[in-house]
């Protein structure tokens, strides 16, 4: 990931590393530089990303952190609801920031496996009419359309042509 697509929102971080410390000393696990590293890193970016980007790049910063920790630090924040993980329908987890953003849904391209974000409102209402219809508190939802995308259907029409 290029250096000018990171930005750290100091004032949300700070944030989300009270909550991550209280949860770890809820569980009696230790506080340690590497899983605060971990955090700041995932929050200082923007998309997704998934394992071997995050770990490259802090590798990339000289920051000393294992492979292992990334992992194990990455399932504690998606416990806790800091992270969201997502499978987009390939076997390579991809991974996101979630504290304070909006909800919102993905477009995934199945050629080139481009992931679009989209937000609409309209999600929100059929969300709380099915709860309300069914007698649901609803937590939260995932919603993942997949689909070729503009550039791959251009692509095989320039390929047909030829």
């Amino acid at each position: 990931m290029a250096v000018s697509e990171k930005h750290l929102d100091h004032e949300k971080y700070e944030e989300v590393k009270k909550i991550f410390t209280a949860y770890l000393e809820n569980k009696g696990l230790r506080k340690t530089s590497e899983r605060y590293a971990i955090l700041e890193e995932i929050y200082s970016r923007t998309g997704h990303f998934d394992v071997e980007e995050l770990y490259a790049g802090m590798k990339e910063q000289g920051l000393q952190v294992s492979r292992a920790t990334v992992y194990n630090t990455l399932d504690l924040l998606v416990e806790h609801g800091l992270v969201s993980k997502h499978q987009f329908g390939r076997n390579l987890a991809q991974y996101e920031k979630s504290y304070g953003y909006r909800q919102h849904d993905h477009v995934i391209c199945t050629e080139c496996h481009k992931v679009v974000e989209f937000c609409d409102p309209r999600i929100h209402g059929i969300q709380t009419m099915v709860g309300e219809l069914l007698n649901f508190h609803i937590l939260h939802h995932s919603l993942n359309l997949y689909g070729v995308c503009g550039d791959c259907r251009a692509k095989a029409t320039r390929s047909q042509a030829e």
